[in-house]
């Protein structure tokens, strides 16, 4: 079904699915010799979901490779840990304000090592957002202090929700939006993530996140589609066809850079060099590595 602008999810449908997708590829990166992250939770949470074809890769009875797509444990590791060290290098520099958006299955609000007065916001749908605190919290992993969960739509009134949760928008901040600025809004949604994100960023505040340039309008969800055969078959419940908003979506950092941010967009082979890792050579790596971009921002 395609989507539409009042849509919901669980994290077995829908961009939901995509959520488990990732957390599936960052468990597997996660084993891999000398990771590039260590995400003790993705496995757990991926279990919890109980999707067949993530299970199983989890599990080890089959590999990515299976799908056809053998690269996204490489991709999803190095984007989880270019975005971690940039909360990282916030922190360090003195920005005790973490806002993470749209959330998913990550957990770098519960895995990294957070200064002791670092407040942490993650936001993302109530039944997504219960769902996880609920799994955590039944396993002995509760929210540590000055974690707070924030379930709203971002469609809504997020700004107001993140305050009334004690949010302090004349502190600097440090915004992580991994996985969101890549088709999952429409368009007029998209900018609006972005224009509350300035109006709510103090000087000196940061962003990381990963996104789409325009002239690759839908790519995602083209690339989607045609990988759909496969894992259906595998997995009949996966269906993960309609989970972007085609339209023209502003490009992200020449956007924030008309708004009062210094930016800087750096293409994937990039990242993987800065730490480290080889350039990606596998075609279907190459492909999402042509429409998308590693974007870091100060905010004047």
């Amino acid at each position: 079904m395609p989507r539409s602008h009042n849509d919901s999810w669980d994290l077995k449908t829908s961009v939901g699915a995509t959520a488990t997708l990732v957390a599936a590829a960052r468990a597997v990166a996660s084993r891999q010799p000398d990771p590039v992250i260590r995400d003790p939770f993705a496995e757990v949470l991926v279990r919890a979901v109980g999707l067949n074809l993530f299970t199983r890769i989890v599990d080890g009875e089959i590999d990515f490779s299976d799908l056809e797509v053998e690269w996204m444990p490489d991709y999803f590791g190095v984007r989880t840990r270019t975005l971690d060290d940039c909360a990282r290098d916030a922190c360090r520099a003195g920005i005790r304000q973490v806002v993470i958006l749209a959330s998913g299955l990550d957990c770098r609000a519960y895995r990294l090592d957070w200064p002791p007065a670092a407040t942490r916001y993650e936001i993302d749908q109530p039944q997504v957002i219960d769902w996880k605190r609920r799994v955590l919290t039944g396993l002995g992993w509760a929210p540590a202090e000055g974690h707070h969960c924030v379930g709203i739509d971002l469609r809504q009134d997020w700004p107001t929700a993140l305050r009334q949760s004690g949010f302090d928008d004349t502190q600097p901040t440090v915004w992580i939006v991994e996985g969101l600025l890549i088709g999952y809004l429409p368009p007029e949604a998209h900018d609006r993530i972005l224009d509350a994100i300035t109006h709510l960023s103090a000087p000196g505040s940061r962003l990381g996140a990963d996104y789409i340039d325009t002239p690759k309008t839908d790519a995602l969800g083209e690339n989607l589609r045609r990988r759909h055969a496969v894992w259906n078959q595998l997995d009949p419940e996966i269906d993960l066809r309609n989970v972007t908003f085609a339209g023209q979506h502003t490009e992200a950092a020449e956007y924030l850079a008309e708004r009062g941010w210094t930016t800087r967009s750096a293409e994937i082979a990039d990242v993987f060099a800065a730490i480290g890792r080889p350039a990606p050579i596998a075609d279907g790596l190459v492909e999402v590595a042509s429409f998308t971009r590693m974007l870091s921002g100060v905010r004047i």
